[in-house]
């Protein structure tokens, strides 16, 4: 999805963000090209190539309201390890660790037949799988 500037404009609104220069210029960044994941160092770093001087703690706080207001979803593939991803449909990933890379995989291709038993008191939300692999 490529947006111009008056649909990152109505992307702000319809999220309630306010337009600042920082988001709008992460926005377009974001959302220039088809999905993507990235994490927010990878982020950091094509903004200064792009002569935006954004810092990383804003960033970081800019892709955090972005996800909030539903425009990224979050996958945690450890500890530290915080990619973020454009594809807001339900999906599931493959990791590849020897490159740190992050692959979509659709939804329908992983069947899960059993689960635990949740608390009662609670409801799945939603359910992320990562199938973590390693180059042969």
């Amino acid at each position: 999805m490529v947006l111009t500037t008056s649909e990152i404009e109505k992307l702000l609104d319809n999220a309630k963000l306010r337009h600042t220069k920082q988001r709008t210029q992460l926005a377009k960044m974001l959302f220039k090209a088809e999905n993507r994941h990235f994490t927010a160092e990878q982020l950091h770093k094509e903004a200064q190539i792009a002569g935006h001087t954004i810092s990383l703690a804003t960033i970081y706080n800019t892709l955090h309201q972005f996800r909030r207001a539903g425009l990224l979803r979050q996958v945690i593939v450890e500890p530290g390890k915080v990619y973020f991803d454009t594809n807001t449909e339900p999906h599931h990933h493959f990791y590849i660790e020897d490159d740190g890379e992050l692959l979509d995989v659709e939804r329908n291709k992983v069947k899960i037949s059993t689960l635990p038993e949740i608390p009662k008191d609670c409801n799945i939300q939603e359910m992320d799988v990562i199938i973590r692999l390693r180059k042969k």
